[in-house]
């Protein structure tokens, strides 16, 4: 497996090209916005039918990663279940492939805006982790240092030699890491936008994520 290594606040981590980020110092593998259960939650509101693999496309990816990483921790950044009514609809097959997991590791669900923290399954729920010199938190908040954080499922469009191309990507700078989402059917929102841009500073760079990862200048919206 292809992977790119960088710090933050002096700490070594490692980005996977699944979308993953690895401690290795602290055999930590923290995930974001999985989402898990959203072809569920469209179809039951109403929406459009999609095909119902994407829970099982999500843990197939996170089960080789702990393969690869050998996780003793893993904390999921929030937005882990798409609504929090998926669990109930969940299958019993999932719900124990999650359980299956989880078991040896210390789990740490983050509370997100779309859930707040699977609280029905084991593991830690909290508001954020603290790992100094790292914070852990689902939404990134100005002024603060240290900071792994997803929420806003951050692309950015790179240029192949036939046409360019829309990839989930890291964002990081001196200050923070902004994670891709890591589950299937999540979208994006493209490193230009303003918000990205504003909590990004003007050194930062990105993180393509696929098969062959690689750090790439921050896409940013052209100045007026």
């Amino acid at each position: 497996m292809k992977t790119v290594d960088f710090s933050l606040a002096g700490v070594q981590l490692t980005a996977l090209g699944s979308g993953a980020l690895w401690w290795q110092d602290k055999s930590l593998l923290c995930i974001s916005d999985l989402h898990l259960g959203k072809s569920e939650r469209i179809l039951r509101r109403g929406g459009s039918a999609l095909p119902p693999y994407d829970t099982r496309d999500t843990l197939i990816r996170l089960e080789q990663d702990l393969r690869f990483t050998n996780a003793e921790t893993v904390v999921c950044l929030g937005d882990s279940f798409d609504d929090l009514e998926v669990l109930d609809a969940m299958p019993e097959s999932e719900s124990n492939w999650i359980n299956r997991l989880q078991a040896g590791r210390r789990w740490v669900w983050i509370e997100g805006n779309h859930d707040p923290g699977p609280v029905e399954l084991p593991g830690s729920h909290l508001a954020e982790l603290p790992l100094p010199p790292l914070t852990f938190r689902h939404i990134a908040e100005t002024g603060k240092s240290g900071e792994i954080s997803g929420h806003y499922h951050p692309k950015v469009r790179v240029q192949t030699r036939l046409r360019g191309i829309s990839r989930p990507a890291f964002l990081f700078d001196a200050d923070r890491v902004i994670m891709p989402a890591y589950g299937t059917y999540t979208g994006g929102l493209r490193s230009t936008e303003a918000v990205l841009s504003e909590l990004m500073r003007p050194e930062a760079k990105a993180i393509v994520t696929g098969q062959t990862p690689r750090i790439v200048p921050l896409p940013r919206q052209a100045k007026r």
